[in-house]
């Protein structure tokens, strides 16, 4: 029987990221991602309900989070399901979460929350590449789209898709 496992999510950190290390030296963090979704209910209304989410990062994407994100930063994560058991009290108890394998910080320069400012130019996207279940590996910095501008470094602008020629200097409103 064929399975498929994978998550994408985009939604605001509910708290500040916490980076503990496991004894092997590798950096971990748990965030809660709250995750908005607009449906119409039976009558007709637009209904606004939050989802919120566990997320568990690795290596160097924990330490990332840990150095640029905040309470409301806005993040793109890609990752799997992974359901944690656990006995309390004798009662079995259960919660599903998604183990990141890639993050992507979303928003400008001094928007999404962020502690530390803005993200270096070449590291707003990580992948958590993992030798274990549990990372435990070296990260590597996505590279799908070309880096996160998807235009090799280009000034200000983008290559591919989307039909606009690159902004010049002169375009930019700010």
């Amino acid at each position: 029987m064929a399975s498929f496992n994978k998550v994408i999510l985009m939604g605001n950190l509910t708290r500040d990221p916490e980076v503990r290390y496991t004894q092997g030296g590798t950096a971990v963090s748990e965030i809660g991602l709250a995750v908005n979704d607009k449906r119409k209910d039976a009558k007709g209304d637009w209904v606004e309900e939050t989802t919120f989410v566990d997320v568990t990062l690795w290596g160097r994407t924990a330490e990332i989070a840990g150095e640029y994100l905040g309470k409301g930063s806005s993040v793109l994560v890609e990752g799997r399901l992974k359901l944690d058991s656990w006995e309390k009290d004798g009662q079995k108890r259960s919660k599903l979460r998604v183990v990141a394998e890639n993050m992507r910080m979303l928003g400008g320069k001094g928007g999404g929350g962020g502690r530390g400012g803005s993200a270096p130019p070449d590291e707003s996207e990580f992948t958590g590449e993992s030798s274990s279940e549990y990372g435990g590996g070296a990260p590597s910095r996505g590279a799908s789209s070309g880096g996160p501008r998807g235009g090799g470094g280009s000034r200000g602008g983008s290559s591919g898709g989307g039909g606009r020629p690159p902004a010049e200097d002169g375009d930019i409103p700010f």
